[in-house]
């Protein structure tokens, strides 16, 4: 059940559940195998299991699991599920840069994670805090994999302060296939680190920005769940490395 305790003393109690679907998955699932029924009916079998398939795929694509999220002050969880396909020192973009609260202009590292249409495309917050600025971009749908995509696709960038002051910015990105980014926050909430944000349709994003001071704790390649792996802790700088076997 969300909000059990857990540790790494084997207190709290884990269990396997089937993960819920979101309700913005439902409705086009419903669809979907509303239509597959019509064509059983009609004696359309070439089109019936088909749209019997996609209606499985739309639910397990909308899948929403529970995550057990590690507590931690200093701590920046994985915004996304999927594949650390960037690690690099850029300069914020010019949303994230602000006049007032915002990353500057200074470089920052950036951490990009990739989603495919496989995985849970629900995001999360990376750290507890308040958050203070949304904007929206529209743009274009090249492959989210591409660097070009954190700059000409459609996006959503969010600004997220902790209560230190310290302030955490992450992208949400848009990709080939997918075609709409679903805010579940406004300015001014205050949220929970781990806490669902948004969820993007379809292969698609997600950038994370370090406060300064802060070195990544993943390696490129490696795989991430959102609201569970640790992606940074602020003020530590450790070297990583690894080997791909």
């Amino acid at each position: 059940m969300a909000g059990d305790f857990m540790d790494n003393r084997g207190r709290g109690e884990a269990r396997s559940a089937i993960p819920s679907i979101h309700p913005e998955g439902r409705k086009y699932a419903l669809i979907c195998f509303g239509l597959s029924l019509i064509a059983a009916v009609l004696a359309w079998e070439t089109i019936a299991w088909p749209l019997a398939f996609l209606s499985l795929c739309i639910l397990a694509f909308f899948r929403d699991p529970e995550r057990v999220v590690p507590r931690g002050d200093n701590l920046l969880v994985s915004p996304a599920d999927g594949t650390v396909t960037q690690i690099a020192e850029v300069e914020p973009p010019l949303e994230l840069r602000g006049e007032d609260g915002g990353l500057g202009r200074a470089p920052v590292t950036r951490i990009s994670i990739y989603l495919s249409v496989f995985d849970v495309h629900i995001n999360r917050s990376p750290c507890a805090g308040t958050i203070v600025a949304m904007n929206y971009m529209p743009g274009k749908f090249v492959n989210a994999e591409l660097d070009k995509a954190s700059d000409e696709n459609e996006r959503q960038h969010l600004l997220i302060m902790r209560g230190d002051g310290v302030v955490v910015g992450m992208t949400q990105i848009a990709g080939l296939v997918s075609r709409r980014i679903v805010p579940f926050v406004k300015p001014g909430d205050i949220v929970a680190a781990g806490q669902r944000i948004g969820l993007i349709r379809f292969g698609s994003r997600v950038d994370l920005y370090l406060p300064a001071g802060t070195s990544p704790q993943v390696l490129m390649g490696q795989r991430v769940i959102a609201g569970e792996t640790v992606l940074g802790r602020l003020g530590e700088t450790v070297t990583l490395e690894g080997v791909q076997q």
